[in-house]
């Protein structure tokens, strides 16, 4: 047997199809699989890095701006839109692939397409509340679309095409125990503990609020904290020396600093409490493994984050804060509280459990075999 997955841009798209590539192994052992992507640097590196081969084709996405460079930008990408179709056809014509799945990006769009045309089985994950303009324009021409969300079937023209399946997740948030997390991370079996990051490039306010969110917990001592600072244009050091500044010198009784976090999953079934982005991936690891969480979705990421973030509030799974509302002390306090509360916390986690679905590679292979028949 033999794959396509189409994506490109950010982990969100990225990490999805590698996990479907990892459902599709475990159906096919022998099947083989290419990525096809954009061009861009983080898929370049994670696919080739799990093992895969990837081809890239030209497309990006289109500009909102007016100005001469998003003109600009915009023209190159019509030339782009009638030309991708081709350079994908030719890359599935010399594949001859058995299905095609797209994950999201502007890639996805003439991959499917040309799949299509061809007569080839295709399917796109979507692993946000609201699709993107890829997968809207999609909606008609694959086979299945497979939803992160359960009751988002409305915001597509062909809503008998629609399958939840929730998102796939690494494999490292497979059952480990709050205890086990908590005695390989060296954190005391009694203690409250908090997680909070911002992305692989973290995000330069959040991160300077922060500092005040760790000078509240140095007078308080309300709870042990794993904080991962990304890297972005400050980083790791940048933030350290901000601590220091504050004169948070001994800062490290209470606070595992790190500049990311590599054991998502020990560290998540340690936590009480995570304060984190609403990105798709992060929260299908959320509610995967049932975690209260405090959601400060990105301001710059259009509507996708505020949706997703309502989607586990509404859930009851999650408290969602507006960025320019928040302050570190409100932060700390919002966190106190939840700790405060027991039964709230486990409210929480049933909440996010409830739309959770960790059984999401089992899904999407049902999938799969569907289209195949």
């Amino acid at each position: 047997m033999k794959f396509i997955l189409a994506c490109a841009g950010t982990a969100g798209h990225i990490n999805p199809a590698l996990s479907i590539a990892e459902a599709i192994k475990e159906l096919w052992p022998d099947a083989e699989i290419m990525f096809i992507g954009a061009g861009r640097p983080m898929e370049n590196r994670l696919i080739p890095e799990a093992g895969y081969k990837i081809e890239n084709i030209r497309i990006e996405g289109f500009s909102r701006s007016m100005s001469l460079e998003g003109i600009k930008k915009n023209l190159r990408n019509v030339k782009n839109l009638v030309m991708s179709p081709r350079e994908a056809g030719k890359i599935i014509d010399e594949f001859k692939p058995d299905c095609c799945i797209g994950t999201g990006g502007y890639v996805c769009y003439p991959v499917m397409k040309a799949a299509h045309k061809r007569g080839i089985p295709t399917a796109l994950h979507e692993s946000n509340a609201v699709p993107g303009l890829a997968n809207k324009l999609l909606d008609g021409t694959v086979d299945r679309i497979m939803v992160a969300f359960k009751g988002t079937e409305g915001a597509y023209k062909h809503p008998d095409r629609i399958v939840f399946t929730g998102t796939p997740i690494r494999g490292e948030f497979e059952a480990i125990t709050r205890e086990k997390a908590r005695a390989e991370l060296g954190i005391p079996a009694d203690a409250k503990v908090v997680t909070s990051f911002w992305g692989s490039l973290g995000a330069a306010g959040m991160n300077a609020k922060m500092v005040d969110f760790i000078k509240k917990n140095a007078e308080k001592h309300a709870f042990f904290h794993i904080h991962a600072t990304g890297g972005g244009k400050e980083g790791f050091e940048g933030f350290k020396e901000k601590l220091y500044n504050a004169g948070l010198f001994n800062y490290t009784d209470y606070l595992d600093l790190r500049p990311y976090i590599n054991d998502m999953g020990r560290v998540f079934a340690a936590s009480d409490l995570v304060i984190c982005r609403a990105g798709a991936s992060t929260l299908a690891e959320l509610t995967a493994v049932g975690r209260a969480s405090i959601l400060v979705p990105s301001e710059i990421a259009n509507i996708k984050q505020d949706e997703n973030a309502l989607m586990v509030e509404r859930a009851g799974g999650a408290k969602m804060l507006r960025e320019k509302e928040t302050d570190g002390a409100k932060l700390f306090d919002e966190a106190v509280a939840l700790l405060s509360d027991g039964d709230k916390i486990a409210q929480m986690e049933k909440g996010a459990a409830s739309i959770g679905a960790p059984d999401s590679k089992k899904l999407i292979e049902k999938v799969i075999l569907d289209i195949l028949k």
